[in-house]
């Protein structure tokens, strides 16, 4: 497994949702209106703080401990699919994502909360998913989804690079705590329709991003100026 050999990390490891596309609008508030419909007292704006960047396995078992609502049969896949057909009139990728991935010469993969057919979905709708060369890893493959540093892990592992030689690009508080637990630095991105950006620094500083950014194409000037960025 390759370690660090220059000033640039050897691998990004980038979240998809609220990072490389604009869903998290789409998905959350498809999220609350099912999560309404199964007599969830809850609002977008407690969805948006509580399970921003979490997979549906966890957000259910929160759901079934906090409200007491068990998961319907047929709720998680109903779910998704209301959110594809959301996503299919309304999902953007972040300004300025597909000419930053054209030019920056580093590697690169995905990991995130969403599962495998989400994700390819996505991905190919934004043309995105030929910027990964098939390097997109989903909750899905591991036992725990984040905040905990599974998926990072595994992701790292597959591309055969040591997490400390990896970059993770997140937007959300359980991602950051996930990158920090699998000993990966991480840059938090607030740029996403989905954050207030003050508040979203400061939610991503405070859980252990070694810096923030709004606009996707400060990434290359933040991975060329790595060892300063990442003291």
């Amino acid at each position: 497994m390759s370690g660090r050999t220059g000033g640039r990390p050897e691998l990004v490891i980038f979240d998809c949702d609220g990072v490389l596309i604009d869903s998290e609008p789409i998905s959350l508030a498809r999220l609350t209106e099912n999560l309404q419909r199964i007599g969830v007292p809850i609002d977008l704006a407690t969805v948006a703080r509580r399970f921003t960047g979490t997979s549906m396995t966890s957000i259910m078992a929160h759901i079934a401990t906090d409200y007491g609502v068990p998961t319907p049969e047929g709720f998680v896949d109903a779910v998704r699919a209301d959110t594809l057909r959301a996503f299919d009139a309304e999902l953007q990728a972040i300004a300025d994502v597909a000419a930053v991935l054209e030019t920056m010469p580093d590697r690169r993969c995905v990991a995130s909360s969403s599962d495998p057919q989400r994700l390819r979905h996505a991905l190919t709708l934004t043309g995105l998913l030929r910027h990964f060369d098939g390097h997109v890893f989903s909750a899905t493959m591991v036992s725990r989804g984040k905040p905990f540093p599974d998926l990072f892990l595994y992701a790292a592992a597959q591309m055969g690079v040591a997490p400390e030689a990896c970059v993770v690009i997140e937007d959300s508080v359980p991602g950051v705590a996930a990158a920090r637990a699998a000993g990966i630095p991480a840059l938090g991105f607030c740029g996403g329709g989905h954050w207030s950006h003050d508040r979203a620094g400061a939610d991503l500083l405070a859980a252990g991003a070694v810096r923030v950014f709004d606009e996707f194409a400060d990434l290359p000037h933040l991975l060329g100026t790595w060892d300063r960025v990442s003291r």
